[in-house]
């Protein structure tokens, strides 16, 4: 299938939040507007052209608010079904008050950052400007992300990888002195610059594989990561400068949503797991129990939702304005190719609100039409300042806002 990118088509749905365009008494209303038809799965969320106004990031186009009209900002490889891309971050890499792109893809090593021209450059259609990070030597990436392993208030990069064997490592945001070629006048001469870099840590070489999870697994106050094949328990001390001790689950790759999501969800003081089977039926909560005599955490698995497939990645945000969070997921389109199970059903999206009293999650349907999706990541903004938060999703079959409408 050839993916056109549409920056110049608009398409504005009404849809509301049950079948057959009925809409529940009291379920919050919401406006689709695809912004364009590409096979992209990242998005961010940013003020790029320092308006004021939030702007969203797509893959090959960034789309300025209030209008949000596509514009050029990177090229990259169309990959078996696919494109080379597996998220957007929103980040300002140079320190120059401009938000800049970090971004990595599924089967390249390389990671780059696109530099933020300038608002002028922008509004004549420039693209940002490729930079080298690093080369992490690992390909097999599922998804990446942005997090703060050390809590120093500055986010590391973080891959996902669905091969289990492997390492698990974080790369930290530095930078050193190189040769870089600039131009002055009709020359181009070579000078001493101090560039950004991304500089590697290894947290284990015992294994990885496909989901992720950030969070205190084991109740000693300190933030562990989950992937397919297990968990690395965060020892005491600097986290980047020592290895972290490696628990095997014992069992098959996971094959879990990227992220999973770690949050006490009954008030008991142990931290329960949010999590999606990426690519088969079911999205579940797993109660935490405590630990074993061995420190091993142990759980209770409640299902949320098995009616559709491939929720592979999940989100935290308070979207009806209640002041607690709600979980927000759907189906990713296409995660296979329509190889998974489930993989050519209809795409849905919806929200799920927590009744802490009795330990439920109840349903709310955002979108049903079929078509809209997720893909790796899931934003959510305030958009059209109207003082509730809107969703931005980019997968394959397009890049949607979806503006909540409220009730």
């Amino acid at each position: 299938m050839k993916f056109i990118t549409l920056s110049f088509l608009v398409v504005t749905l009404f849809l509301f939040g049950c079948s057959g365009g009925a809409q529940k008494s009291g379920e919050i209303k919401w406006t689709v507007k695809q912004l364009a038809l590409d096979a992209n799965e990242g998005v961010a969320v940013a003020d790029f052209n320092g308006d004021g106004l939030p702007d969203i990031s797509a893959g090959r186009n960034w789309y300025p608010a209030p209008d949000y009209i596509g514009q050029p900002l990177r090229s990259f490889d169309d990959w078996n079904g696919y494109v080379e891309s597996n998220g957007d971050f929103a980040y300002d890499v140079n320190k120059d008050g401009l938000m800049d792109i970090v971004a990595g893809s599924f089967l390249p090593t390389q990671v780059y950052w696109y530099e933020n021209p300038g608002p002028d450059r922008l509004a004549l259609g420039h693209l940002f400007i490729k930079h080298f990070l690093t080369d992490t030597g690992l390909s097999n990436n599922e998804a990446s992300m942005m997090h703060d392993i050390n809590g120093d208030g500055v986010p590391e990069w973080i891959t996902n990888s669905w091969k289990k064997d492997n390492v698990m490592a974080v790369w930290s945001f530095d930078s050193e002195e190189q040769d870089v070629q600039v131009r002055k006048g009709n020359k181009v001469v070579t000078e001493k610059q101090w560039v950004p870099i991304l500089k590697k840590h290894v947290l284990g070489e015992s294994g990885n594989g496909h989901g992720m999870a950030f969070g205190d697994l084991n109740g000693d106050g300190r933030e562990d990561v989950m992937v397919g094949m297990g968990w690395y328990e965060r020892p005491g001390g600097d986290p980047l400068a020592q290895p972290w001790i490696w628990h095997p689950h014992g069992g098959e790759n996971w094959h879990a949503s990227v992220p999973c999501l770690v949050r006490d969800m009954n008030g008991d003081g142990i931290n329960d797991l949010i999590w999606g089977k990426g690519h088969d039926y079911g999205l579940f909560w797993w109660e935490g129990k405590g630990v074993d005599v061995n420190g091993q955490p142990q759980w209770e698995e409640h299902l949320i939702d098995d009616s559709f497939s491939q929720p592979h990645a999940l989100h935290w945000a308070d979207i009806d304005g209640d002041g607690e969070d709600e979980l927000i997921t759907g189906k990713r389109v296409f995660a296979h190719n329509g190889k998974d199970a489930g993989g050519t059903d209809p795409s849905v999206v919806y929200y799920y609100e927590w009744n802490k009293a009795e330990s439920t999650f109840e349903r709310h349907t955002i979108d049903d039409s079929g078509y809209v999706g997720i893909g790796l990541q899931i934003r959510t903004h305030d958009l059209d300042a109207d003082g509730d938060l809107d969703l931005a999703l980019a997968g394959k079959t397009g890049t949607y806002i979806l503006f909540n409408e409220g009730r």
